[in-house]
């Protein structure tokens, strides 16, 4: 029997971990396979715990373990958590540092390509990388070292005498429902979602895989094109569990795709409505599937799901079909407004910073991000993953190499017509002018959920927004220049009465 540490990268960016702390599902369910195999666990979540690198370092130090494994993690999905990587290493670095005995490994979408370029920079703190579906690997691993070779645990690498070794490729699990995760060691005080009316969060896996072609995510490309799910009695069971044992109030469903299987996902819906469970659902999932669910929209709605994010990504179908997103602008338009009459919130991203971007686009994507009118809307900056198709469509527009700035709100590719400080304004001037805009029809709502969850949402998004600013180095001064010159609008004026007490216990 062998002990490990899994840690969470210290990482903090302005984006998707303002609105909520995620527990960190992948580390969980790594977790619950290394304790099914007989070994001791223990998850340290330095990123929600504001930790820092001499916590990780006492935490080793306390803890002994024979293994320490990190990921590049972000709370909610794993397609685009480059950003993480040099922290992950970092912590795995001191990990070294207070035994250099200990095994340190690192998994998720952004090592399983780019192994060679951690072992070779980074291969005096990474002793192994995970390629893909880490639980079944995982084990094989600890249950090889010490003593054996690891040549014989397939979907690693490693290096040996300064020779990159690669295993071969190990396939998917077939069953799903078989895994099992260590809810019982998160700190669950530590997951609270921030938007009224507030409550502990949980995030699942209903499902594996994407079979979508996007050529800016990591999904397909991780997965290996495949989409695997679990059993609607076995997905129900677990949110149940989470219910009952940790009295979780909101769930995200981090899937890629959740709804691909209609009569799954039916069936699924059927079983929360039948329990009556209480809890809230976020999810993310396809325009074409919403458009296909139009008949049953008012079941996400009984089944707890308020919280619906449909990636619209661009405000022309020709920068769509460049993406091999498979939609339209009006696919899109017509998605949001299907759940908006099913009282289902709606969040939507629109893209900006391709290299043909000007400042008639920006304003383009802020008029289609006005008129497609989902109650939040995001401005992702358009990042290259380095494994993605987009990596090499753009590499020479890139003009940021630091992968800790790989965060989608850094711009990191450079327009032909615009340079990156251009960028940087133009997210803030889209992000104010479309709340400006949206406030208006928010003061005209009745006071209800609708109403608090929006001005909740505005409010934490808003109360950052200048720490992100200077996060970008833009600064305060320039800030207050780029307003007062109009080229950044004001932020929206918040009522005096959002209550934001809960969201502070």
């Amino acid at each position: 029997m062998s002990r490990i540490l899994f840690v969470t990268p210290p990482y903090k960016c302005w984006g998707v971990q303002m609105i909520g702390n995620w527990p960190p599902l992948q580390l969980a369910y790594l977790a619950g396979a290394a304790l099914k195999a007989g070994h001791e666990a223990k998850i340290y979540d330095a990123m929600y715990k504001e930790s820092t690198f001499d916590d990780i370092k006492a935490q080793i130090e306390d803890y002994h373990p024979d293994f320490v494994m990190s990921l590049d993690y972000l709370p909610v999905t794993g397609a685009i958590s480059t950003c993480t990587v040099p922290a992950a290493i970092k912590a795995l670095g001191v990990a070294k540092q207070v035994d250099p005995d200990i095994v340190t490994i690192i998994g998720g979408p952004h090592p399983t390509f780019m192994y060679e370029e951690i072992l070779r920079d980074d291969g005096d703190k990474v002793d192994y990388v995970i390629q893909g579906e880490g639980e079944a690997t995982l084990v094989d691993l600890m249950n090889v070292l010490p003593g054996r070779s690891p040549e014989q645990v397939r979907g690693i690498a490693f290096s040996r005498d300064g020779e990159i070794k690669v295993t071969p490729q190990r396939p998917h699990i077939d069953d799903l429902d078989s895994l099992e995760v260590a809810w019982h060691l998160l700190d669950w005080d530590d997951y609270h979602y921030n938007i009224d009316p507030y409550g502990r969060m949980a995030s699942i896996l209903t499902s594996r895989g994407c079979m979508m072609s996007c050529s800016f995510c990591a999904q397909r490309l991780f997965w290996r094109g495949e989409w695997r799910a679990r059993t609607p009695k076995n997905v129900f069971a677990e949110i149940k569990h989470l219910v009952d044992a940790y009295q979780v109030e909101f769930i995200t469903l981090i899937d890629a795709y959740p709804t691909h299987d209609r009569v799954r996902w039916l069936e699924i819906l059927d079983l929360l409505i039948e329990a009556d469970l209480g809890v809230h659902l976020l999810i993310e999932t396809r325009v074409e599937d919403i458009l296909r669910d139009e008949d049953i929209l008012d079941k996400y709605r009984e089944a707890g799901v308020i919280h619906v994010y449909v990636g619209a990504e661009s405000s022309t179908d020709e920068l769509l079909e460049s993406l091999n997103k498979g939609t339209t602008v009006n696919q899109n338009q017509r998605a949001l407004q299907l759940c908006r009459e099913h009282d289902i919130m709606t969040e939507a991203s629109l893209m900006i910073g391709f290299p043909t971007e000007t400042w008639d686009s920006i304003k383009k994507t802020t008029e289609v991000a006005i008129r497609l009118n989902p109650d939040i809307a995001v401005f992702p900056i358009l990042t290259p993953m380095p494994f993605t198709p987009l990596w090499a469509e753009m590499h020479d527009r890139i003009r940021v190499w630091d992968y800790s700035k790989y965060n989608l709100t850094t711009p990191i590719i450079e327009p032909y017509a615009m340079s990156l400080e251009d960028i940087t304004i133009a997210l803030g001037r889209c992000y104010m002018t479309f709340y400006a805009n949206k406030m208006t029809e928010i003061l005209t709502l009745p006071d209800g959920f609708k109403r608090r969850y929006m001005l909740s949402a505005m409010k934490t998004m808003m109360r950052d927004y200048g720490a992100h600013f200077d996060f970008l180095g833009v600064g305060k001064a320039k800030m207050s220049e780029l307003v007062k010159s109009g080229k950044i609008p004001k932020m929206p004026k918040m009522p005096d009465k959002v209550d934001e007490s809960a969201a502070a216990q």
